[in-house]
């Protein structure tokens, strides 16, 4: 069964379904396409799933922008002050001086990260200059063009780590998007089969009260003929007092059930509904094999999977750069220069160069390092276990569904004819008691079995249906036109998607 995702059309055809009752109040017919289609249009589970899907969107697109050019503009403007410092002087005093100044300063850089070394880079230009208010003199600085960059040496590169784990995040993030969905699918059918049960249960309270109130019209003939005794009159009263709790209870229950299904899907409360029995049922053979394969293609898990024995890894990694010997290199090269005008800072500037490692040995700490690593490698054992163990059980699962699904054919024919059976034996069975030839007892046995057989049925019905929707929820995979499953989100359809490297 495919789901259908056009609403409006799903809306118009019910408008013109001739099935609707011919009354004030048009009564909504649906199937359980129906009843999905309008959980996965207009639901409050689908918007947050879709909002859910945008925010990991962003948080993609935020980790692309990271590790591209950066070009930032900075600088203060004005910068006033006045007020008393203290100044060194020529022979080394210091005397407190009044000062008062106005300045300004800007500076535009060029950053780049390169992540697979975890080496930061830039280019920049940058002035300063002051105005003694005092003096009524001006002197500016600046460096017209530089160059540096910053490179961590045996140390924990995060840079690396986090361009492996972000894009597997976002592809789990997509998975999940069609997983969300295909669940809002399978509650669906839930919430269709827990009314149509109801719905069910009314039906047949209804049909009971009214045979048992002409049972009783026959039995008030019989009793006044003498044809029945008190006793047997008395049960039938009694029947029919019990069909009329039956049929209030019922009518509670749907009421509730109807709540309950109109709140998921997003259907206004003051319409009426009915729903029919999903018989479009085709059973088909499933390859456990193509299943399992498709489990492992589509779902979420596989990259989750992946990405927990990545972070094992990146906690080793940085378990052992804490530990050991840490060194920062860093240097730059520029020109810069000083003048009493502005564009003499670019007149002849001098050469600036630098250069920098910064050292960091731990020499003496009780045999921390050494547990800290010790600690990180039995983590990592750990999570591998844990993650074989994990895959195993999503493995069987996926079996397992297909297996529960191939089993279904014999239980659905078996309920099927029970239901027949149950039905024909209720019909000859009151027409017996109508004519004398059967007891109270009987009769209400013979009820009993209906009953029973119908809501067996119906449950058989509803197995199906679950088992096919979990096993899409599984696979993400339609095994009726072998195609994987797959949703857009409207809230992104203007927006271009980002790839995954």
């Amino acid at each position: 069964m495919r789901i259908k995702t056009g609403f409006l059309v799903l809306a118009f055809l019910i408008v013109l379904n001739p099935l609707f009752a011919q009354t004030d109040t048009f009564k909504y017919v649906l199937t359980l396409d129906d009843v999905i289609a309008m959980a996965i249009e207009q639901s409050s589970a689908i918007k947050y799933v879709q909002n859910r899907n945008v925010n990991y969107y962003w948080r993609y697109r935020n980790f692309k922008t990271r590790f591209r050019p950066q070009l930032v503009l900075s600088g203060e403007f004005p910068n006033y002050s006045k007020t008393t410092s203290p100044v060194t002087q020529p022979d080394g005093s210091i005397e407190f001086k009044p000062i008062s100044n106005l300045a300004a300063s800007s500076t535009l850089s060029l950053n780049q990260s390169i992540p697979s070394v975890g080496t930061s880079i830039w280019a920049g230009t940058s002035a300063y200059g002051i105005r003694n208010l005092k003096n009524d003199e001006n002197s500016f600085s600046g460096t017209p063009f530089s160059i540096g960059f910053r490179q961590p040496l045996f140390s924990y590169n995060w840079m690396k780590w986090y361009k492996k784990t972000e894009p597997m995040i976002y592809d789990e993030a997509q998975k999940q998007f069609v997983e969300q969905i295909e669940e809002i699918a399978l509650n669906s059918t839930h919430q269709f089969f827990t009314y149509l049960t109801v719905q069910t249960n009314f039906n047949l309270a209804q049909t009971n009260l009214k045979n048992s109130e002409d049972n009783l019209r026959i039995s008030q003939t019989k009793k006044e003929l003498g044809q029945i005794s008190d006793n047997d009159y008395s049960r039938i009263e009694l029947s029919v007092l019990n069909a009329q709790k039956a049929l209030n209870q019922a009518r509670m229950d749907l009421k509730n059930a109807d709540f309950e299904l109109k709140s998921y899907i997003g259907l206004e409360q003051t319409r009426d509904i009915e729903l029919i029995i999903p018989l479009n049922i085709t059973l088909f053979e499933i390859d456990p094999d193509l299943a399992l394969e498709k489990a492992k293609e589509n779902r979420k898990e596989t990259t989750y999977f992946q990405r927990r024995l990545i972070n094992a890894d990146r906690e080793l990694a940085e378990a052992k750069s804490s530990t050991g010997l840490s060194a920062t290199l860093q240097g730059s090269f520029g020109l810069s220069n000083s003048a009493d005008e502005f564009l003499g800072i670019y007149d002849h500037p001098e050469k600036d160069r630098t250069m920098r490692v910064s050292l960091s040995i731990p020499i003496l700490d009780w045999g921390r390092s050494a547990s800290t690593v010790k600690l990180a490698e039995s983590e990592r054992e750990i999570t591998i276990y844990d993650v074989n163990k994990d895959i195993e059980d999503f493995e069987r699962g996926v079996i397992v569904q297909v297996e529960q699904f191939g089993l279904l054919k014999d239980q659905l024919q078996t309920a099927n004819e029970a239901d027949k059976v149950a039905e024909n034996g209720y019909k000859i069975a009151l027409k017996k008691f109508q004519n004398g030839e059967l007891s109270i007892t009987d009769l209400n046995i013979a009820l009993q079995e209906r009953e029973s057989a119908k809501r067996d049925y119906i449950r058989s019905i509803q197995n199906y249906w679950v088992a096919y929707y979990r096993l899409r929820e599984l696979t993400l995979f339609d095994f009726e036109i072998r195609q994987n499953i797959r949703y857009t989100n409207p809230m992104l359809e203007a927006t271009p998607t980002p790839s995954v490297f």
